[in-house]
């Protein structure tokens, strides 16, 4: 895969909001495989797409980036073959050390392109009007809140059409599981609203109403920017994971052969042994192991 077919790879997968991270080889000391400026993708189910180093780089780079797309953070990724006790990272880089790597310390930077939150806003007030501009701002896209937009697992809903079809719309964004739903209207309105939707007390108990957060405001744009403030307050409590549809949780696995960290998805090496998966940084390890898995498994089953 060239370079070429890496960026048009990117695009597409930026045009069609699928998550992925960039790999890039900044570093390369021989006699690594891979070169300065060689590049890959980096999936959720762990397919990596491109090249940047054999199967040892290539597990280590698959494990880190898939803990990523869950941080949103970008990260310089140092491989190397033995230990470097004395080294202090930055903030920002994380060393490995490697020990199946071929030879040879690599550097690559990883960059997550996560699709920015879907935000679905329902009416043509001023309201909605200003939601779209301020949420724009902040960095979301905002849509109209149709049913097909509605299935596609958006990070939140807000009804601002000041009653007109309010109620399905409430009940379906909580159907579909939405993180944060909000009805705009008075607190008398919107307890009457609550109160007729055909759901259970936990489930109208997740609407917020009046939605956005008590800051005074007056003015749309205002009352645009507390929703706002709410619902970023509301992505980054707990888990602190962004309000969109959930990707696989990152399982991790240690080598039985070397005992390197690697991701425990389809896409690894791994192997079935007596009713327990064992996963493998390369196929050398896999070799081994296959070979005498007694010898292996004392200290290193799981």
């Amino acid at each position: 895969m060239s370079r070429a077919d890496v960026a048009a790879r990117a695009a597409s997968l930026r045009a069609e909001r699928v998550p992925f991270v960039h790999a890039r080889v900044v570093l390369a000391e021989r006699p690594t495989s891979a070169k300065p400026g060689d590049e890959a993708i980096v999936l959720a189910d762990g397919t990596i797409e491109g090249f940047v180093g054999g199967t040892c780089a290539e597990s280590t780079v698959r494990a880190q980036g898939l803990a990523l797309l869950d941080s949103g953070a970008p990260l310089l990724l140092r491989i190397t073959p033995a230990p470097e006790p004395d080294r202090v990272d930055p903030a920002g880089t994380v060393s490995v050390h490697n020990p199946c790597l071929s030879g040879g310390t690599m550097e690559i930077f990883l960059e997550p392109v996560v699709p920015a939150a879907v935000l679905l806003v329902d009416g043509e007030s001023p309201i909605a009007t200003a939601m779209a501009r301020v949420g724009a701002a902040v960095g979301y896209d905002v849509l109209p809140a149709t049913a097909e937009a509605l299935a596609a697992h958006p990070a939140a809903v807000v009804a601002a059409s000041h009653g007109r079809e309010e109620e399905p719309l409430l009940t379906g964004a909580l159907a579909e599981g939405v993180p944060y739903v909000a009805l705009v209207a008075s607190r008398k309105r919107g307890e009457s609203v609550l109160a007729a939707l055909d759901v259970d007390e936990a489930s109208k108990a997740r609407i917020h109403t009046p939605a956005g957060l008590d800051i005074g405001a007056r003015t749309p744009e205002e009352i645009a920017l507390s929703i706002l403030a709410e619902i970023v307050a509301e992505r980054r409590r707990g888990s602190g994971r962004p309000m969109q549809a959930e990707g696989p949780v990152v399982r991790t696995a240690a080598d039985p052969v070397c005992g390197m960290t690697v991701a425990a998805v389809d896409a690894s090496l791994h192997l079935d042994h007596d009713g327990t998966t064992y996963y493998f940084c390369g196929s050398g390890c896999l070799r081994a192991f296959t070979s005498d898995p007694a010898a292996y498994l004392g200290e290193s089953a799981h």
